[in-house]
């Protein structure tokens, strides 16, 4: 007999023959390439198009507001014994970095801030180096009796030096106290 060969169309030996749509070269080349693309965006997002004083609002309405103040206080810590424009001398006993708990939030949301106290005379910082837990008692409970709305709004801001100068007067008598300049100001 004859063997028989078998007659089988063309279109269903390609279709055997077709390779798999999985291709581990693509997967070990591609991830990692999508990986680096998400770090840069984020570093530049984060770093270049969003402003370091840009409030933003959360989803449950709270804010996070960051606030820095670039005054002369650098100058006038280095140059302690010239004036500055108002008249003031140019002694400034810094507080850096006091974490609070502001009022009503159950300890949920922190107050970050540094301030600068502008004293008369180098006698007058002498003491305040000397009691300097008075000094951060007498701010602390200032800035804690107050609300986030409180603390958060800009125009508040004056309302709340005064009484903060207000309590050092209380807490500390013999204390000369200028003026008071917030470096940090960070609501989280």
């Amino acid at each position: 007999m004859a063997e028989e060969k078998t007659n089988t169309p063309p279109e269903i030996i390609k279709a055997e023959k077709k390779p798999s749509m999985f291709n581990p070269k693509i997967l070990m080349i591609g991830l990692p390439i999508f990986i680096v693309q998400l770090v840069a965006v984020y570093f530049i997002t984060a770093n270049i198009l969003i402003p370091s004083g840009h409030t933003t609002a959360t989803k449950e309405g709270e804010t996070t507001e960051e606030i820095t103040e670039a005054t002369e206080e650098k100058s006038d810590e280095t140059e302690e014994g010239k004036t500055s424009e108002s008249g003031e001398s140019g002694l400034i006993f810094s507080v850096d970095d006091m974490i609070v708990n502001p009022a009503q939030t159950n300890g949920k949301m922190l107050l970050l801030a540094s301030l600068g106290l502008a004293v008369e005379n180098e006698e007058s910082k002498k003491v305040m180096e000397e009691k300097q837990v008075i000094v951060k008692d007498a701010i602390i409970s200032v800035l804690s009796s107050k609300s986030v709305t409180q603390l958060g709004s800009a125009t508040y801001r004056d309302t709340l030096k005064t009484e903060i100068l207000k309590n050092l007067a209380v807490q500390m008598p013999g204390s000369k106290v200028n003026n008071i300049y917030f470096s940090k100001f960070i609501i989280q």
